[in-house]
Formats: structure tokens, sequence, C-alpha cells
């Protein structure tokens, strides 16, 4: 049976490579044709995507440093304006590797989004420079829209982990200008979609429903979420438990800012998540439903850890793709931008 399912599953591709037919009368006229020669026709089907990497869109300034920060951009090659979608790594609040889940960025560029991925701070940067980060990333789309072939009313954000947690604040956050800093300013840094995985949302509860162990864990002031909003230990400060002060660590959570003037949300986590609550996701999308945000969805896959192999899957690649189609489509199909790639 496994020899049967494999063939079934060639045969659409090599009939999406090749149409089999050979449009010419007499295929020994072709320039280039030699006895023996397969002869056949391609359709156009796809169309190219440019890659534009190492983009600088913010610079800050510090007192003994400038620190630039890089945007990859996947661009379809075509003369329509598209929606934009902007991936914020996750990393555990230390690490902002843009580069990685190329899988779910290939897919969207090729449904027709423009796909961004960008760089943030982390720690030991306290928030909310990461977020001030984020909002740079979209005005700066924004004022280029023109440059990247982007439809600047139209941009959705991606997050996993830590950069759940970052687009999680930039939808949560819309309308609320205090933490725009930076160039661009005359743009606006609001998004019309969002998708978090397993993306945190109260940075209070973290670890909500786990055992005793892991709790401690999250009352430790060494632990990333205290490192970001309260900083580390130095000289004759000893450091801080994330909830040694809920109001700021609330300040600084993304289910304290809804207000009812959110994009639709589509949160997922798995229930065998074991560093971020699903609970993180479950209560989020209850806020957002009790704040009037019932085009939000919220999908629980079973069994699905963090960060693993599940979420490399068609299953839920599409599904996102169908929801940033459904919240900033339709995307025109447009003409190939004609140029000679040597």
């Amino acid at each position: 049976m496994k020899k049967i399912s494999a063939l079934l599953i060639s045969l659409p591709l090599a009939a999406a490579s090749f149409s089999g037919i050979c449009t010419a009368e007499n295929k020994t006229d072709l320039f280039g044709y030699t006895d023996g020669a397969q002869v056949v026709s391609v359709n156009e089907v796809t169309g190219r995507i440019d890659s534009r990497t190492g983009v600088i869109y913010s610079q800050i300034v510090g007192d003994r440093q400038l620190t630039q920060l890089r945007m990859n951009l996947l661009i379809p090659r075509n003369n329509v304006k598209k929606p934009a979608i902007i991936y914020f790594p996750g990393g555990g609040f230390t690490t902002a590797d843009h580069d990685k889940f190329s899988e779910m960025r290939f897919a969207l560029a090729k449904a027709g989004f423009v796909v961004a991925s960008a760089q943030y701070r982390t720690v030991p940067n306290l928030f909310p420079a990461l977020i001030e980060d984020a909002k740079s990333a979209v005005r700066f789309l924004r004022a280029n829209a023109d440059r990247f072939g982007i439809d600047s009313d139209k941009i959705g954000v991606l997050g996993d982990s830590a950069g759940g947690y970052v687009v999680q604040m930039l939808g949560a956050t819309n309308g609320e200008t205090e933490f725009n800093q930076g160039d661009f300013l005359q743009q606006s840094s609001d998004v019309q979609a969002v998708v978090s995985l397993y993306g945190i949302s109260d940075l209070l509860s973290i670890g909500e429903g786990y055992s005793d162990e892991i709790q401690k864990v999250h009352e430790s002031p060494a632990v990333t979420e205290a490192l970001l909003v309260n900083g580390a230990a130095f000289n004759t400060f000893p450091g801080m438990s994330i909830s040694k002060n809920k109001e700021k660590a609330q300040y600084a959570s993304p289910i304290y800012h809804i207000d009812g003037n959110e994009p639709p949300f589509l949160l997922m986590h798995g229930s065998a998540d074991m560093l971020v609550s699903p609970l993180q996701s479950a209560h989020m999308f209850e806020a957002l439903q009790n704040n009037g945000q019932t085009e939000s969805e919220y999908i629980l896959i079973e069994g699905a850890d963090h960060a693993g192999i599940k979420w490399y899957q068609d299953a839920v690649i599409n599904k996102i793709t169908d929801f940033f189609l459904q919240k900033l489509g339709p995307i025109e199909k447009g003409s190939e931008e004609k140029r000679l790639d040597l």
C-alpha cells in the first residue's frame, strides 16, 4: 500500500511540472532539437520570488554604539500591490534568529504575500525595546510600500513563542502611540491581522497549570520574562521576580491592553506544550471574544509540543496561509515584471 500511495502523490506533481504536450507542429523544427531529445511544454503557473536580505529597517543610537536592526524580504515578482506579513521569531526573549521558519515564509510568499522576517532587540535590553522595534518594522514597510510592492493598508504579523508575544502586543496596542519610537513616525504602526503560535499573552502566568517545580522557575528573578521587564541583578539591585511588580508586568503583557480595537487574531497552541502554557492562548482568545473581536480564532493542536515538528506540517501552514488570505486578501495575480536575471 505504501508504494501505491507514493505513486498517487507523485503523479499530480509530474503533471504540474510538464504539460506533456508539444505545441510545435513539428518538434524537429524546434531550435536546439536533436534526435532523441524529449520535447515538452511547461505551463506558467507560478511566478518568481525575489529575495532581499540584510535590509536595515531601524537604527538605535546609544551612548557608545549604533544598533542596526535588519529584516529579510521575500517579494513576489509582479506589478500589483500585495499585502505584507512580518514574521517575528521566537527565542525566549534572548535571541531573534529571523532566518528560521523558512517553510512558512516561502509558503506565504508563494501565496502572493510580501514576507518580511525581522530582528528585534532581546535581553539584556528591557521592555519595551522589542515592541518599539516591532512597530518600527511595520512603519518601515509602510514608508517603503512603493519600493517593495506593498499594499500599505494590509499588513499582518506572524510570530512564534516570544515572537508570538511580540505580535500579540502589536495587535493589542493598535491605536496606542506610546511604543512608537524612531523613524517614520508619520506612518501608522497598526496591523490588520495577527497569527500567534504558542505565544505569551500574560507574563505573570506563563507556567499556569504546570507543576510546582516549573512554577518556582517562573518566580525566579533570573527567568527571562523577569529579565525582560525588571532587568538583571547588578550592584545593589538583587534582581526581581516578575510577580513583584504586577502593574509593570501587566503593562508589558498583551492581554491587559485588549480594548476592542484589535484586528482578527489566529491563536494556535499545542496541548503538549511544556514551555508556554496553552492557557496563555486560551485566555487571550477569551479576552478578545469578550471585547467584541469575534473574527478571532483559537486552535488547540492535540499532542503538539513547543516548536516541534507538528508546527511545520502542511495542515498548519495551510491554515495560517488561509487565515491571512481571508483577512488581508484577495490578492491580485498581476503580471510578472520583465527583467533579465543573469
